[in-house]
């Protein structure tokens, strides 16, 4: 894949501040970068960081995270809506592609409830989205996440998310490989949100496992996915996010990670 189509999620070189995320990016040629919220502080909030990414002429294919909707108390639910309305509007600052939703873990063992909890979070901050212009990106994790991340395990679930909303204008999908690879009805889905498809992001999966499910990722290449086919079966003409949280890269140097994901990008997607 050509490097013009690569953006570099902070996640994959977590040591970085985002001026130095920017600097790394700028000396590689890689086009977009994807911060993660963490990179936003006080002597650097999302204005400034905007002016950053347009002096150095990079895009922003996503920001993460909102959601996390579920909680087993209305005052936890009400505070997610609002940090994720914050999220918006950071997005919205930073002219971002898409906010990226990690949706909330099952809670108090009730799937269909947590489910339904994370509908009426979406229900509830859909509007703001609209009138800051901002994307919703619904991200399934892998279903081994979905007691500690995500009750949205499958583009099926997020689907069914979209249509309970009534397919809201601001309201789409991201599709990362490493979490929805081993699904059999990945097409279908992929068909029927075809036009609501926000991003695309690509690791591998490695076994055994070196981290936990969380980061134990691998780079391109290293595993079981097939990211060319993948990739080529996707709809999705923008920018790729290499995303690899990974406890065994993240022990290495960073020039050593950087130079290894526009190798990988070339060659494994």
């Amino acid at each position: 894949m050509d490097i013009g189509r690569l953006s570099l999620n902070s996640m994959t070189v977590p040591s970085l501040s985002l001026e130095e995320l920017v600097d790394k990016a700028v000396g590689r040629g890689i086009p977009a970068v994807a911060p993660w919220r963490n990179l936003l502080r006080e002597d650097l909030p999302a204005s400034a960081a905007r002016r950053c990414l347009v002096d150095a002429g990079l895009h922003v294919s996503s920001l993460c995270r909102g959601g996390l909707f579920t909680s087993s108390s209305r005052a936890g639910r009400a505070a997610a809506i609002e940090e994720t309305m914050r999220a918006i509007d950071e997005a919205a600052e930073l002219a971002a592609e898409c906010l990226v939703m990690v949706c909330g873990p099952v809670v108090e063992k009730d799937v269909a409830g947590s489910f339904s909890m994370v509908r009426d979070g979406l229900g509830a901050v859909i509007d703001h989205a609209e009138r800051a212009g901002v994307n919703l990106g619904l991200e399934p994790l892998h279903p081994m996440m979905s007691a500690d991340r995500s009750v949205v395990a499958s583009l099926r679930d997020a689907h069914d998310l979209i249509v309970e909303l009534g397919w809201p204008h601001r309201l789409g999908v991201v599709i990362d490989l490493y979490h929805v690879w081993w699904d059999r009805e990945l097409p279908r889905y992929v068909e029927l949100l075809s036009d609501r498809i926000l991003g695309l992001h690509v690791s591998d999966w490695v076994t055994p496992l070196t981290g936990g499910i969380a980061s134990g990722r691998g780079m391109m290449g290293d595993g079981s996915i097939d990211i060319p086919g993948l990739v080529r079966a996707i709809p999705w003409p923008g920018f790729i996010e290499v995303e690899v949280l990974s406890d065994e890269l993240w022990q290495r140097p960073v020039e050593d990670t950087l130079d290894l994901v526009v190798e990988r990008f070339g060659s494994h997607v």
